[in-house]
């Protein structure tokens, strides 16, 4: 009986501070949890904004993101989620950032600065279509996956269509202008590996795609020259030449253009 009553013993013991540890472990998680339990509103939204000032992005996003939470009807709720967009562009959180943009669009779209939502979602596209080996000039972006540029460039023009006379708008369509560019030239590396393939028709029609979508891009010359090579290659003669008469007429100078001779890059023989 002892050493049964012993062993109740140190069974309740052992289990006592199973439960002290558990509730311990509550305790911790808790305080972790209400890091910002008995802040108010404003003091929250100020501690937010000292944080940004300070350019302390992580601790901004971490105060806003509490604000929020707590207070998502608050006197400063729309300010800290524009805010909010901001800080997590400024920490290259550029997917967090086209989300909370889109979410603030959404549930405010006649909110005066909504352009401004609009905006930073197009430069957190453009941001995520960066690399810093471009910066370098060591690959040519317009070779790589261009889903986060389009992205971006439906941002910009969503933005300018809706709001021409926004404060953004002007830097918005100087970057609409580059990814444009880039975009079509894009186009164009894929429709010269369509040429080198032999696979013709998908080349002229990559060429079309880029005179319909993207007219005011330089791209364009380029975009004639391989149509008439890919009807070339089809053996399609008089459309070859009604596009190579379009050709001669907006780009005499072009680089395949020879006299009266057009040089295709990939077939063997000249026209």
């Amino acid at each position: 009986m002892r050493v049964f009553s012993a062993a109740n013993r140190f069974g309740a013991i052992a289990l006592s501070l199973a439960l002290l540890a558990g509730c311990a472990s509550n305790d911790t998680s808790e305080e972790e949890e209400d890091e910002f339990a008995g802040v108010q509103e404003r003091e929250l939204y100020e501690l937010a904004r000292t944080a940004l000032d300070d350019n302390r992005y992580p601790i901004a996003i971490e105060r806003l993101e509490a604000l929020d939470t707590r207070y998502p009807f608050g006197a400063h709720a729309e300010q800290a989620q524009l805010e909010l967009i901001y800080a997590y562009y400024e920490n290259s959180n550029w997917e967090e950032a086209r989300a909370a943009a889109s979410r603030f669009i959404r549930l405010h779209p006649d909110h005066p600065q909504v352009d401004y939502a609009y905006y930073l979602s197009g430069l957190s596209a453009w941001q995520a279509g960066r690399f810093s080996l471009e910066r370098l000039r060591l690959i040519d972006i317009s070779k790589r996956d261009l889903g986060a540029s389009r992205d971006a460039y439906n941002d910009f023009r969503e933005l300018i269509q809706r709001y021409p006379q926004s404060e953004y708008a002007a830097d918005a369509q100087q970057r609409i202008v580059y990814l444009r560019e880039l975009m079509a030239r894009h186009e164009l590396h894929v429709a010269d590996y369509y040429l080198r393939r032999g696979a013709y028709l998908a080349a002229v029609e990559r060429g079309r795609w880029v005179i319909e979508n993207y007219p005011e891009s330089s791209a364009t010359r380029d975009a004639l020259a391989t149509m008439v090579e890919g009807y070339q290659g089809l053996d399609m003669d008089d459309r070859a030449d009604e596009v190579l008469a379009v050709l001669r007429e907006n780009a005499p100078n072009h680089e395949q253009l020879q006299g009266s001779r057009f040089v295709p890059k990939h077939l063997g023989q000249n026209y």
